[in-house]
């Protein structure tokens, strides 16, 4: 998609608040993204953002596309979730075939941002589970087919290409290793398991990146969701994982602890299932590996094939959440004794 004019970007600001646009345009972060955001305005006074992808633009997250490419997919889950009354940005105007939407401007500051700037944690991300519980909650109440996000769901094979993802490169093109073929063998059959077990579980609505840099904090402390164009059905666990595992944020054992209690007794007293905590640690740890080791290939490979080396430093993270979730998985065992000879993050920590 070419580089949009600054002329442009206020003609479509015009077009979709039918008054003149604001003088000032700066182009905003986007990590790894195949979106780009421009800030027309000032924050916190008269500004819009504009979201540019190209129509024919797949989804940034692994797995079958389907049908809907481009804008679409965000502006459907976006009304999806207004209806659901989760707070997300308000659309003002979008064109797919001209691969923009104007929205609403959060500001700047995020979850991430706030614990990193000094704030308590536990506060913020039990408004964060709250909000969750919320919205898994009334989606099961209010599904709509029509709606993108319940006409896609995780299965085996997604799971499996996102483990081989991992192989690939944050075995083979960060460490420099191919398994042989024995330990190869024996890779691979638990990571078949490990998908078999997670797709056996129930699913819900599925924002599937719910982490610290896609909730922004509003002025009167309330929390807005972003980046959920990529929604889909997935295990109830799922987006916990995102939130409590989150790469470029390290909560203390003790606290991820309280606060998958919290989600819990949230979902039971917001009308939802009863669920066993024993079992559902187990979904939890089981899809820590498998998001945390997908999470660390793709950092690798965001460095090698897109250029951007900034991810990597949250690969130990990742690796860490991994090792410390095997330590709760002697099934897995025999994997984590195989990978650990490669990579030293896995290693099992050894206690007097």
């Amino acid at each position: 998609m070419l580089e949009p004019t600054e002329t442009w970007l206020r003609e479509v600001v015009a077009g979709a608040t039918g008054r003149p646009a604001p003088a000032a345009v700066r182009r905003l972060p986007g990590h790894a993204s195949r979106r780009s955001y421009w800030r027309v305005g000032d924050p916190g006074r008269d500004s819009y953002i504009v979201m540019l992808l190209a129509p024919d633009a797949a989804p940034d997250e692994i797995g079958r596309v389907g049908p809907l490419l481009g804008v679409v997919p965000f502006v459907e889950v976006q009304r999806y979730l207004a209806r659901l009354g989760v707070r997300v940005p308000r659309v003002l105007s979008w064109s797919q075939g001209q691969g923009y939407a104007v929205l609403e401007d959060l500001g700047d500051e995020t979850l991430n941002a706030r614990v990193l700037g000094g704030a308590a944690p536990a506060p913020l991300y039990r408004a964060a589970i709250d909000q969750l519980v919320s919205m898994q909650v009334r989606a099961e109440r209010a599904p709509d087919p029509g709606c993108v996000a319940f006409q896609r769901a995780f299965d085996a094979d997604i799971y499996r290409w996102e483990l081989d993802h991992f192989l690939e490169w944050g075995l083979g093109a960060w460490k420099g290793v191919a398994l042989p073929g024995p330990e190869y063998e024996v890779v691979t059959a638990a990571f078949d398991a490990i998908a078999r077990r997670i797709v056996a579980e129930a699913t819900v609505f599925t924002h599937r990146d719910y982490q610290s840099r896609n909730l922004m904090l509003l002025p009167g402390g309330e929390q807005a969701v972003i980046d959920f164009q990529d929604a889909l059905l997935g295990p109830r666990a799922y987006d916990l994982v995102a939130l409590l595992r989150d790469s470029y944020i390290a909560l203390e054992p003790e606290l991820i602890v309280q606060l998958i209690r919290h989600y819990l007794a949230t979902t039971a007293a917001a009308g939802g299932p009863q669920l066993n905590e024993a079992g559902f640690r187990e979904s939890f740890d089981l899809l820590t590996v498998q998001r945390k080791l997908k999470d660390a290939g793709r950092f690798v490979f965001i460095e090698r094939v897109k250029g951007n080396p900034s991810f990597l430093r949250f690969v130990p993270a990742a690796l860490g959440y991994v090792r410390d979730a095997l330590a709760r998985l002697p099934d897995l065992a025999d994997l984590q004794a195989i990978l650990a000879r490669y990579i030293p993050e896995l290693e099992p920590e050894m206690h007097p």
